[in-house]
């Protein structure tokens, strides 16, 4: 029943039942010219603790095991602009991606984090 109401309003309202959407990713190669070329959304989702030990200029900070971490991070985002994700290696940022996507922004999780991002710069 439930895939019959699918296919019924999917071709009326264009719903995609059942199928999430992938998050995308760049490399920290890519992130560093991004960042060279102009302001992005880049958004650190670590402790305060991983944050004192370094992170990447002009990144805005919200904990992700902050209990209220979605609401924090939308309000600190513009869902008109992508939404660049690091964490320490990718996993959190990865679970914090799929957060943000559900709420209607366009995200990237950058791979291999700050961990990456240190290695190479």
């Amino acid at each position: 029943m439930k895939n019959f109401l699918c296919m019924f309003f999917s071709s009326f309202l264009f719903l995609n039942c059942g199928k999430k959407q992938e998050i995308k990713s760049i490399t920290t190669v890519e992130l560093k010219e991004l960042l060279s070329k102009g302001k992005i959304q880049l958004l650190d989702v670590r402790t305060p603790k991983e944050v004192k030990e370094g992170a990447i200029k002009k990144a805005l900070f919200v904990n992700f095991f902050d209990k209220d971490f979605t609401e924090k991070a939308v309000k600190k985002l513009h869902k008109n602009k992508p939404v660049y994700l690091y964490c320490r290696s990718g996993n959190r940022s990865g679970k914090a991606s799929k957060l943000l996507q559900e709420k209607g922004f366009d995200v990237y999780n950058v791979i291999g984090g700050y961990t990456k991002w240190k290695q190479e710069n």
